[in-house]
Formats: C-alpha cells, sequence, structure tokens
C-alpha cells in the first residue's frame, strides 16, 4: 500500500477484490506494533456479516476505494478474530498464511505459487 495514507481516511471507503468485485467497507484499520504503519483493514462483508481481516501491504488506494489483490471467496474465508482487539503475533501468522503471504509484504507476484506450509520459526521475544 501506497506509504504517506492516513488511516483513518480508509474507513468508510468501499473495498474491491481483484476482479473488482465490492467486499464491503472499511470498518477499521489496524497498525503495526513495531512501525506503527497501517498493516490490516477489517472489512465489513454485509449488513449482518463479520469483519474480515485484509493486509493493506499490497492492496492498493484510490480514488473508489480499497483495491484488495485476493479473490472475495478468499477474503470472506479469513480467519475470524473479531474487531476492536489487538491481534496477537499468532492471529497474524494465521492471516498471513491464510494469503498465502510469509510475512509483511510477502506477496507472491502473478504466476508465481503460494508458499508450501512451513514452520515460521519462534516469535520476536520467545525464549
Amino acid at each position: 500500500m501506497q506509504t504517506g495514507i492516513d488511516p483513518r481516511s480508509l474507513i468508510g471507503r468501499r473495498a474491491f477484490d481483484r476482479n473488482g468485485m465490492k467486499i464491503g467497507t472499511v470498518d477499521e484499520v489496524y497498525l503495526d506494533d513495531a512501525t506503527g504503519e497501517p498493516e490490516w483493514a477489517a472489512v465489513r462483508t454485509g449488513l449482518f456479516s463479520r469483519d474480515a481481516f485484509v493486509p493493506l501491504e499490497p492492496s492498493e488506494f484510490g480514488e473508489d476505494g480499497l483495491r484488495v489483490p485476493f479473490d472475495k471467496a478468499l477474503i470472506k474465508d479469513a480467519p475470524d478474530f473479531g474487531v476492536g482487539r489487538h491481534l496477537s503475533p499468532e492471529q497474524e501468522l494465521q492471516l498471513y498464511h491464510h494469503y498465502g503471504m510469509s510475512g509483511p509484504g510477502a506477496f507472491p507476484g502473478p504466476g508465481d505459487e503460494p508458499p508450501p506450509d512451513r514452520d515460521f520459526g519462534k516469535l520476536a521475544g520467545d525464549s
């Protein structure tokens, strides 16, 4: 995602999948604990639906809203951790794994296979 974007400007904006299908509306934005940069958006997927977490990197923010480079079905199947709470490192790893990413900004390019299941190793701070 472009840097220098005020995360508050995302809230209430429409979100679209990679095919231009509307996913929903951005409900909340979550910042990275270490950098303070926007890392995840919680997208309300319908009036009576839950919020689905989507990675802001490699998503793009434009005049029409947030464009997420994943299919709507994958987004709606993302792990549900509820909103309004801090995401733990374990929950973030589950989300990265769900989207086929090995970590922040690690998105496979066009035609690349998602990374195989692997052990992510110890979390920072674990002994």
